[in-house]
């Protein structure tokens, strides 16, 4: 048997899967019918909404299976989502990687399988619409456009939960979609006791450049203020905007010294950004104010408590900055 690899873009990836908050949720008609209108379009006995996590592959909608997950290092679907089109097995007997499966050799006895790649924001490869029957099977031209037909229905629906925790002004996760992710993040590094910090980040300025160039000017500046944060941060950290002009930035593995030191490149890199729209005609420029809170399990069981902490210490360090300008 061969266990499937990692797709290179894997933590984005599986960020942007837990950011709809979609696993471990109920049934919904929005995927059963699309999942119903495949077993019967195809005769097959099971079709199936497979989401492959970071070491599963769990079922938002299946038809004729009682599984809810199995083990990704097991799972076709794994595979699935290595490529671009519509991955067939048409005999898993004749299939050295297959054979010898456990979803071959038992329970549900997996001989045909074809799955489409369920793709968001056009690169992200988050599962497949997949097709199983328990005999050898083919598939046409006009079968695999009509599988891919159906999945591309998966990808809206996909899209419209995405739209619920993406900040739409500045295409980062909003305050929902954060806690969700954060929260699922947080789990992890209780459970393998990793280090983890908040970074709570304010903003300043943003009503006095809102009043004195626009809102226009205001939103660019938010949009130009976010993209520089998921240009500092790594891939790995959770960025998004809360609201307003706060932002959180969520670095993990990274204890609070290594977060003050993250919090200075990207202080560091805002001030080029200064630097080159002063060279510009561009009028404001852009800074912020944080709270960083390294993360305990005991004072944080969830990212809320977390993210209380941080922002108290940012309004605090807010305040004294400002005393001290006023000086």
């Amino acid at each position: 048997m061969q266990p499937p690899v990692s797709p290179k873009n894997e933590a984005t990836r599986i960020n942007a899967l837990h950011s709809l908050v979609i696993l471990d949720t109920d049934a919904e008609e929005r995927f059963d019918r699309l999942t119903r209108m495949a077993k019967r379009m195809f005769d097959v006995p099971i079709a199936l909404v497979s989401l492959v996590d970071v070491n599963r592959q769990w079922f938002k909608s299946k038809q004729g299976l009682d599984a809810r997950e199995t083990s990704r290092d097991i799972s076709f679907c794994g595979h699935a989502i290595l490529g671009e089109s519509t991955f067939i097995i048409e005999d898993t007997k004749k299939d050295e990687r297959f054979a010898d499966n456990p979803l071959v050799t038992g329970a549900p006895f997996i001989r045909f399988y074809a799955g489409r790649p369920i793709k968001l924001n056009g690169n992200l490869k988050l599962g497949t619409l997949c097709l199983i029957d328990v005999v050898p099977r083919k598939l046409n031209s006009s079968d695999l456009q009509l599988l891919s037909d159906l999945a591309e229905m998966v990808e809206s629906e996909l899209s419209a939960m995405q739209s619920a925790t993406i900040d739409e002004l500045t295409q980062i996760s909003n305050r929902r979609g954060f806690n969700a992710l954060a929260n699922k993040s947080l789990e992890y590094c209780k459970r393998n006791n990793v280090s983890a910090s908040l970074a709570y980040i304010d903003l300043n300025n943003f009503k006095q450049i809102n009043d004195s160039f626009g809102h226009a000017a205001g939103d660019q500046a938010l949009r130009d203020f976010s993209r520089l944060i998921l240009e500092n941060f790594r891939e790995s950290d959770i960025a998004a905007r809360l609201g307003g002009d706060e932002f959180a930035a969520l670095l993990l593995n990274t204890n609070q010294d290594a977060a003050e030191l993250a919090i200075q490149k990207f202080s560091q890199s805002l001030s080029i950004f200064n630097a080159s729209k002063r060279d510009s005609n561009k009028d404001y420029d852009l800074s912020f104010s944080y709270g960083l809170t390294q993360i305990d399990p005991n004072r944080h069981p969830n990212i809320e408590d977390a993210l209380n902490e941080a922002d108290t210490k940012m309004y605090q360090t807010k305040q004294l900055s400002e005393q001290t300008t006023n000086l």
